[in-house]
């Protein structure tokens, strides 16, 4: 299983991830400094996209992947993401954007935990969600994503491009399935 968890501590929110890639998948710690290239194009595992430059981030990287499992910037926000099955079939989408790439991107993107969730909402409906992103077992899937800065914490429920987001402001922990539930605040609109 893969895990993410995060809880409020004395100097702020605690964020932690394990990871159940491959057997074998090397996984790098990687920093990424600034990247001023805003108004370029930006090639991510399967599309190019527009880019609006980077924020610094420590990402952790398997290395045959552009984007990240789990990482964290400069302005303290971190993402973590998690394989979730769904009615969804997956295997069969296009090539788009895949979890990992959006973890990476709304870490580049985003000073919040806020503005993060906003990112990926707005990557998830403008590019979609598809491709490989289990080389090992040539499998793609949808992603959950736990959220957090200092003093928030959301978590995102994917499933092709629909959606669900809920605030923890305690803390929470996300495993390889849904974890939202009802209690959603933001959704895509098939869901309301």
């Amino acid at each position: 299983m893969c895990d993410t968890l995060c809880g409020p501590g004395a100097g702020g929110m605690v964020f932690a991830k394990n990871s159940d890639r491959p057997v074998g998948e090397v996984q790098l710690a990687v920093p990424f400094g600034r990247r001023p290239t805003a108004g370029c194009t930006l090639r991510t595992q399967y599309l190019s996209i527009g880019d609006t430059g980077a924020h610094a981030a420590l990402l952790s990287c398997p290395t045959w992947l552009w984007g990240a499992e789990h990482g964290v910037n400069e302005f303290g926000v971190a993402i973590g993401n998690e394989r979730v099955n769904t009615v969804h079939q997956a295997a069969q989408a296009r090539p788009a954007l895949i979890g990992m790439d959006m973890v990476r991107l709304a870490l580049e993107r985003a000073r919040s935990a806020e503005e993060a969730l906003a990112v990926l909402i707005d990557l998830l409906t403008t590019y979609g969600q598809g491709g490989i992103a289990d080389a090992a077992h040539d499998e793609a899937y949808d992603s959950s994503f736990l959220i957090a800065d200092a003093g928030a914490a959301f978590v995102l429920d994917t499933s092709g491009t629909n959606y669900a987001a809920a605030p923890f402001p305690r803390g929470t922990a996300i495993s390889n399935r849904l974890a939202v539930g009802s209690g959603w605040t933001q959704a895509s609109s098939d869901l309301d």
